[in-house]
Parts: structure tokens; sequence; C-alpha cells
């Protein structure tokens, strides 16, 4: 093999990892405590967001989760939970049409297991049970997000 040959390998580096806004809430702690009686109902959002950066194939891909608890039958909130986990991604000889499937699929499903941590973490830190989310389908995701591009069309 020469030289010139890994010259066109597409090369995917994510050169940083960061929390870039953790936000927790559980205003009525601890008296809902008492007043949990069964499950709470938990809303999950996931989003992600991508911007170039000034530098040439180098992007920020924003993770963002947004869960939520309240008890089920009062309504009453247990907790709110936002973060938005961030990379800094280079992306080498990745042809043109690969590179948004490759920061809005790949890049966020090596994200997310570090988000659901830190999600974990924080709600186990508040006293309450640690908050599991389930894993995500980023590709449905992706392929949901092209579907109503083509349809604002």
């Amino acid at each position: 093999m020469t030289e010139n040959s890994n010259q066109n390998v597409p090369n995917i580096q994510v050169n940083a990892q960061y929390i870039k806004d953790l936000s927790f809430e559980a205003p009525s702690l601890p008296f809902i405590l008492s007043e949990l009686t069964q499950a709470p109902a938990i809303n999950v959002n996931v989003d992600i967001q991508v911007s170039k950066t000034e530098q040439e194939n180098m992007f920020v891909v924003d993770l963002s989760v947004k869960a939520a608890a309240q008890t089920a039958d009062t309504h009453k909130a247990v907790f709110i939970c936002e973060l938005t986990y961030g990379a800094l991604v280079t992306l080498n000889d990745v042809p043109s049409e690969h590179r948004e499937p490759i920061l809005l699929i790949e890049i966020p499903q090596l994200l997310f297991p570090y988000a659901r941590a830190i999600v974990a973490n924080v709600t186990r830190e508040a006293g309450l049970p640690p908050l599991q989310i389930n894993p995500i389908d980023f590709a449905s995701l992706y392929r949901e997000k092209v579907a109503q591009k083509a349809e604002k069309k």
C-alpha cells in the first residue's frame, strides 16, 4: 500500500466532549416524596443541533436532553432536568453527502451514553431514583427530520 492510498480515507475525530449547559430543578423536594403513591409520569425530549465552526471540516454537535417528571395524580413537578452535551468534531475526507448523517446519527450515538449517565447521576444525587433514559434510535430521528424537510418543500 502506498502512502497516497491513505489520503482519501474518511476520518472522523471527536476532539472534545463537554457539558455545555446543565440545569436541574426539584421545586417540591423533599415534600413531594411523601406524595408519590405511584411512579411519576416522565417525559423525555431529545434534540440535536449541528453548527459549523470557522475551521474547515470542524463542527459542533449539541445533544440536548430535557427530562421532566410529575406526579401522576396531581401533576406536580417532581423534577426538571435540561442538559446540552456537546462535541467538537472534525470530518476529514468525508464526502459531503455523508456529513449530515454522520453528524446527526453517528456522533449523537457516541454522545448519548455520556448524556444518559449525567442525567442518571443528577437525579440520583437529588435523592431520587436515577433516571435511566431508554436508548434512542438516532437513525429514525434523522429519517423523520429528512421527511419533514421534504414536506416543507
